[in-house]
């Protein structure tokens, strides 16, 4: 699958690195050239600095042949123009965008080119499934095509790995991490990165349960 996301803060990197990590073709746009810059090599995705609501940064970033758009970013009536943008004058067959305002619900609809709408409060995971339009869920997260699960975890004050490093960690067969959230910022692992509570991270496996994840961790 070929995706694109308008908006590089903490969702729109989050939902970039889980879909890259499930081995989708996942460009990131931000208007924020700083923003670009920070992420640059921090996430396997291609990276557009540019406004996504200008219909030739869309066309630069492959519109054209994308088969998802979501926009997440912090503003509504950019969330709007993106997806109109994408629906009518890209034909992105599948079209997601946040809803940072509830009294604005309303107006994201297949009018504006809105597939599916998802409310800001919505989990990480619950937008991604429904975004994707992915119905076999298995654990948090099964993209269909992919063959693989992604399966949250987070580092409590009370989990045994807290304070370990990645090396030190034991996965079932089949599993690596594919990112750590910390303070908010998405992180490319290593095995020298030690573990801290509030760490969340995001495995891929092709035949771990969530269980045994969890166990590997807490």
């Amino acid at each position: 699958m070929k995706a694109l996301i308008a908006g590089a803060g903490r969702l729109g990197t989050q939902i970039a690195q889980v879909l890259a990590a499930a081995r989708n073709d996942v460009t990131l746009i931000d208007l924020d050239d700083d923003r670009i810059a920070e992420l640059d090599g921090r996430l396997p995705v291609r990276l557009v600095a540019g406004d996504a609501c200008e219909p030739n940064i869309l066309e630069h970033a492959g519109a054209h042949t994308t088969d998802l758009v979501i926009a997440t970013t912090g503003n509504d009536e950019d969330n709007l123009v993106i997806s109109l943008l994408a629906k009518r004058q890209f034909a992105v067959p599948r079209v997601a965008a946040r809803v940072n305002d509830a009294e604005n619900t309303w107006l994201f609809d297949q009018q504006w080119g809105v597939d599916t709408a998802v409310p800001a409060a919505t989990p990480l995971i619950s937008l991604i499934e429904e975004a994707t339009g992915a119905t076999d869920t298995v654990a948090l997260l099964r993209l269909s095509k992919a063959g693989v699960d992604v399966i949250e975890a987070a580092i409590t004050p009370q989990s045994r790995a807290a304070g370990c490093t990645l090396a030190e960690i034991t996965l079932p067969a089949g599993s690596v991490i594919a990112t750590i959230i910390r303070a908010g910022q998405p992180t490319v692992p290593s095995p020298e990165m030690r573990l801290r509570p509030g760490d969340e991270l995001l495995v891929v496996s092709h035949s771990a349960t969530e269980q045994e994840i969890h166990a590997a961790f807490q």
